[in-house]
């Protein structure tokens, strides 16, 4: 007579069956990821989860097909998502693997202050083995996106880091002016500027160290901003603007992923927070919870539709906090405009998706 033992983590009634007919068992890995190696906690069936293991790259991606091949039922992974990308997901995904990504989280449930590799790994294990039972609100899923999604928008985004670059080298000199007494000039270093500049001798050969540097970062940046451009769809609202339109539709990919209105209100990070409990309810600022460079872009576009769309029904509604002169203060100004940003992602889904034309949403091409 079989004997099941129940006194596992977080154990199934599917998985102790397999226990108990010894059948096939599904795995689950937990994996903490860093530069040069993976720390993984194994879990088989319902039982109890392995002692963590550290493996190179190369070492981690060999076991892993090495296990697959052992005749597992199905084997699942779980890391978090970090500045290393997706190509640990897809090299599993190759090896018949279902891995996901999550949002990097607290993951020190029991507040006990400790944090390490393993337990860190070892916290995900148990997370995923839940999601695998049919907890889906286990795992705070990151959707993975296509290699041919994260090309088109690696274009503006390394446009962005030379904007910053060249902002930072500008102010450098910039400060180098005001700290000997001398008065800022406006873009110092564009060529005519630059030869014109009345400055000391000595000042001026600190000041052309990066001043060809500046030079060539504008180039690129042009070349960079012509490329976006030409990519935006013909035929958009007016205001929209083609730069804006294309980051903010690599940024999100898929308008298609999104069931209704909600989700798309969620992503972008725009939705008020809130703390309630019993009879008491309080809303704080945004989530900014999402996507940050979409989030940036909607804000400005929206600043902007409040010139060339003054007929769009959010303008209208936020017309008496936004217009100019208005008699308002600078929070309720930045309330009233996160609110149309947070309309306008919406709009745009729904233009994006075909639900509805421009016409309809009340924006002029």
């Amino acid at each position: 007579m079989n004997k099941c033992f129940l006194d596992t983590e977080l154990s199934s009634l599917e998985e102790t069956c397999c226990e108990c007919n010894r059948g096939s068992q599904v795995i689950k890995l937990g994996i903490d990821v860093h530069q040069e190696f993976y720390v993984v906690v194994m879990q088989e069936g319902g039982s109890n989860p392995k002692p963590p293991q550290r493996f190179g790259k190369e070492a981690f991606l060999q076991w892993a097909a090495k296990l697959k091949s052992q005749g597992a039922a199905e084997v699942h992974a779980v890391y978090e998502a970090c500045g290393f990308g997706f190509s640990l997901q897809r090299q599993l995904r190759a090896l018949s693997i279902q891995c996901y990504v999550v949002c990097p989280q607290k993951l020190d449930e029991a507040n006990k202050r400790v944090k390490t590799d393993s337990l860190d790994a070892k916290a995900l294990c148990l997370r995923l083995d839940r999601f695998v039972q049919g907890n889906r609100d286990a795992l705070a899923l990151v959707r993975v996106p296509s290699e041919a999604e994260e090309q088109s928008r690696a274009l503006h985004r390394q446009r962005e880091q030379l904007v910053k670059a060249r902002k930072q080298l500008e102010a450098q000199g910039r400060s180098l002016l005001v700290n000997h007494g001398i008065e800022p000039v406006k873009n110092w270093w564009k060529p005519r500027t630059f030869v014109a500049l009345q400055v000391p001798h000595w000042m001026k050969e600190l000041l052309v160290n990066t001043q060809p540097i500046l030079v060539a970062l504008q180039e690129k940046i042009r070349a960079l901003t012509v490329q976006l451009q030409s990519a935006a769809a013909p035929e958009q609202p007016r205001g929209l603007g083609a730069m804006s339109s294309v980051i903010i539709d690599r940024e999100i990919g898929d308008w298609h992923r999104f069931n209704n209105r909600r989700q798309i209100a969620s992503y972008t990070g725009l939705c008020p927070g809130e703390y309630s409990s019993g009879h008491t309810r309080l809303q704080s600022c945004v989530t900014k919870h999402g996507n940050p460079r979409l989030r940036a872009a909607l804000v400005e576009l929206a600043w902007r539709l409040v010139r060339f769309q003054p007929n769009y029904k959010p303008i209208i509604k936020w017309k008496a906090v936004l217009r100019h002169g208005a008699l308002a203060t600078g929070a309720a100004r930045k309330k009233a405009i996160v609110a149309v940003a947070r309309q306008l992602s919406i709009d745009l889904w729904r233009l994006r998706t075909g639900r509805l034309t421009a016409q309809q949403l009340g924006l002029k091409l």
